[in-house]
């Protein structure tokens, strides 16, 4: 039997998964992966993410709003979003945070006189992600590229309240302390894996066990030997065969803490199957 790990961060309902769901999840399931979770990125994608959740047993959802989308979106989500969280199976808030590596409106390039309106936009949406996360006791997933000192600035006031999964992390070992320093996570992709990413491998180095988990951010960022191909969660297998090499541990340690770190960052009494 392969050693149990999760897929802590999957974009399953995007189209590159629309015709071969039901293979993703049994290789995924063949491959020791036993629990995904499908993360949202507007109102319509939560809501396939949730219904992602309730079609398989091994899928859980996290509901919430891009920050390359924020333009589009209404002023107010927060309470589709208490809507959405309702749901049995959603069991943080997120994809939220800032994005200040290419600044657009829903994936188009932006006037430059608009890049400091988008960026008020991502952090009112972030800051209301934030408050519905403290309201129903649910934690966040923080997407912040290129922009590390903004979003933990304004995560700092929820620390006690909101515990963040500051996801697809690339930082530096310092910044890894921050975080943990506020009560958050972080989580590695198959980014661990290539070949000029040593410095992401650092990072990892300086996480303590028990401090971070393991996603792909699928359809993206496949690990090596898929590098440049379409991810799936079956590939959390090779991140996690480069993050046990870097901890020096043997699989089975590193299934045994990253499993209980998701377990007890998500919903603790949704985040389970059967």
């Amino acid at each position: 039997m392969p050693a149990e790990f999760y897929d802590t961060h999957a974009h399953l309902d995007f189209p590159d998964f629309s015709n071969d769901v039901d293979g993703v999840i049994e290789r995924a399931a063949q491959a020791g992966i036993s629990r995904i979770v499908a993360i949202g990125t507007d109102l319509e994608s939560s809501a396939r993410a949730v219904a992602l959740s309730e079609r398989y047993a091994s899928v859980f959802a996290v509901v919430g709003w891009h920050p390359s989308h924020a333009w589009s979106a209404p002023d107010d989500i927060r309470a589709a979003l208490r809507d959405l969280a309702a749901r049995p199976k959603v069991v943080a808030i997120g994809e939220t945070g800032l994005d200040y590596l290419r600044v657009t409106d829903s994936g188009q390039p932006v006037e430059n006189s608009e890049i400091g309106r988008i960026k008020s936009k991502q952090a009112d949406l972030f800051e209301q992600h934030l408050e519905v996360a403290a309201e129903l006791g649910l934690n966040c997933v923080i997407h912040q590229r290129e922009s590390f000192e903004a979003t933990f600035a304004q995560m700092l006031p929820y620390a006690g309240r909101v515990r963040g999964v500051f996801h697809c992390f690339v930082n530096t070992p310092d910044e890894v302390r921050r975080v943990l320093e506020i009560g958050s996570i972080v989580s590695f992709t198959g980014i661990l894996t290539f070949k000029n990413a040593a410095s992401v491998r650092e990072a990892l180095a300086a996480t303590p066990m028990g401090s971070f988990m393991l996603e792909t951010d699928c359809p993206f960022l496949a690990p090596m030997p898929y590098r440049g191909k379409r991810c799936e969660p079956a590939y959390v297998v090779h991140t996690a065969a480069m993050a046990a090499q870097v901890k020096e541990c043997d699989l089975e340690t590193l299934s045994a803490a990253t499993c209980a770190t998701a377990t007890g960052f998500f919903h603790p009494t949704r985040f389970s199957v059967g």
